[in-house]
């Protein structure tokens, strides 16, 4: 059955990690695209080990009713103790009755501030998901 539906490439949105001025860390889904995405959810986890011991953190999930063309949308606050993990996303939206839907991942140790850069977008410096 999940094999006769079809998933049109997502093109134009991603995701991206920021330090905050506080030195807070937050997630935010950033659309590139000129048009609205809708009934966005986001499911986010991590998972990993740690000398040699498996670890996996909660899921969580999130709904973001539309984020506007060009714009962005906080997801959640995300925090540096797991950033030694897989911290994976999926995300799922709407375009028309179109469903879009891509897995996110960030590897571990990905996200440090030697690899952040400036995100145009949100004016601020972060790691962006390529």
């Amino acid at each position: 059955m999940i094999n006769d539906i079809e998933f049109p490439e997502v093109k134009n949105v991603t995701l991206a990690i920021v330090k905050e001025e506080d030195n807070s860390w937050k997630v935010y889904l950033i659309n590139k695209n000129q048009f609205p995405i809708e009934n966005t959810l986001v499911s986010s986890k991590g998972y990993g080990e740690s000398e040699d011991e498996k670890q996996q953190t909660s899921t969580l999930r999130h709904f973001l009713e539309t984020i506007p063309g060009n714009d962005s949308a906080l997801v959640e606050p995300i925090d540096p103790t797991v950033f030694h993990l897989n911290n994976e996303y999926w995300v799922s939206y709407y375009v028309d009755s179109i469903i879009y839907d891509k897995r996110f991942l960030f590897v571990p140790d990905a996200i440090k501030e030697e690899n952040m850069i400036f995100i145009k977008e949100l004016d601020k410096e972060g790691v962006l998901h390529s």
